[in-house]
C-alpha cells in the first residue's frame, strides 16, 4: 500500500471566523491525525514506539493552498504517502481534496527520535514496513529558507500551559501555529486567504516555558515571517504568503445543505 487516504468532516472548532471555511492551520491537525493512522497500520504509531525507545517528531511543513477550503460540516479527504526515506530523514507528501479536487498540497519532514540521546535515529525499521512512492507534489525536497524579516508588526508573549502539551510531554506544534495566527495582521485575515505556509520547528519547549512570538513584514508582497523564541533562542520559524479574496470565498455565495442524520 503506497498511499493512505482518510476522510474527515470539518468540525465547528476548525472553521475560520470570517468565512466558515476550514482554517488552514486546522488542516495540519487533520494531516497529523492521518499520518498517525497510517503509521498505526504498520504498528509504528507513537504508542507502538514506546517499547522501541523512539518517538516521532515533525521538523517542517510546506503547504500550498491552491483552491477554496471546505465549509463547516463538509468532507475533506487527505491522501498521503512516504515519498522519501533516507538514512535519517523521512518525507511525507500529501494532497487534500474537497469535492474530488486538490485544494492543498505539500510535504512534511519527520524524524524518528531516540528517547535517550534526543537525536534522530536510523530509519531501517521504516524501510522494512513502508513502500516509498516517489511522487513529489512540490518538487525536490529541500530545506525552506525563511524570508528576511524587516518591519515588526506585532509581538506577544505566551507561557506554555497544560493545553499546549502533547503525549510526548513537550509543546504541541499546533500551539506554535496558533501563536503565529494570533499575531498575523487582522486586515489580511479578513480580506486575504492563505496561499502558502512554511513551518520549521527548531527546538522543543515544555510546560511553563515563556515564549515570544513576533510577526514581521518582509520585502516580498503579502508575505510575513513569524518568529517564536524562548529566551532569545529560535523555537519555530513560520512564513505565510497571502492572496486577496475573490467573490467565491464569501459565505453568502454558499447554500449550506446539511444531510439529515435521522
Amino acid at each position: 500500500m503506497n498511499k493512505y487516504t482518510k476522510t474527515y468532516n470539518v468540525i465547528l472548532d476548525n472553521m475560520d471566523m470570517f468565512r466558515y471555511r476550514l482554517r488552514p492551520i486546522a488542516a495540519i491537525m487533520y494531516l497529523q491525525d492521518a499520518f498517525a493512522r497510517f503509521t498505526a497500520t504498520k504498528k509504528m504509531a507513537a504508542y507502538d514506539l514506546f517499547d522501541k525507545n523512539l518517538y516521532w517528531v515533525v521538523a517542517e511543513f510546506n503547504m500550498d493552498f491552491v483552491d477554496s477550503l471546505p465549509f463547516w460540516s463538509e468532507e475533506l479527504k487527505i491522501e498521503l504517502w512516504f515519498s522519501e526515506i533516507s538514512k535519517l530523514k523521512i518525507y511525507i507528501d500529501f494532497n487534500l481534496y474537497y469535492k474530488d479536487k486538490v485544494i492543498t498540497k505539500g510535504n512534511a519532514l519527520w524524524f524518528l527520535i531516540d528517547k535517550e540521546t534526543k537525536r534522530p535515529a536510523k530509519t531501517d525499521i521504516l524501510k522494512e514496513k513502508f513502500e516509498v512512492c516517489e511522487e513529489l507534489v512540490l518538487g525536490e525536497h529541500k530545506k525552506f529558507i525563511v524570508p528576511d524579516s524587516k518591519e515588526l508588526y506585532k509581538q506577544i508573549t505566551h507561557t506554555n500551559n497544560l493545553s499546549d502539551i502533547d503525549f510526548n510531554n513537550h509543546v504541541n506544534n499546533k500551539s506554535y501555529i496558533n501563536l503565529a495566527e494570533m499575531t498575523a495582521p487582522d486586515e489580511f485575515k479578513e480580506t486575504h486567504t492563505l496561499k502558502e505556509l512554511h513551518i520549521r520547528f527548531n527546538k522543543e519547549t515544555f510546560l511553563g516555558d515563556s515564549l515570544t512570538c513576533s510577526t514581521f513584514r518582509t520585502d516580498i508582497p503579502n508575505t510575513y515571517t513569524h518568529k517564536i523564541e524562548k529566551e532569545g533562542v529560535p523555537v519555530c520559524d513560520i512564513s505565510t504568503v497571502w492572496r486577496e479574496n475573490t467573490n467565491d470565498t464569501k459565505i453568502v455565495d454558499y447554500d449550506l445543505k446539511i444531510k439529515s442524520e435521522h
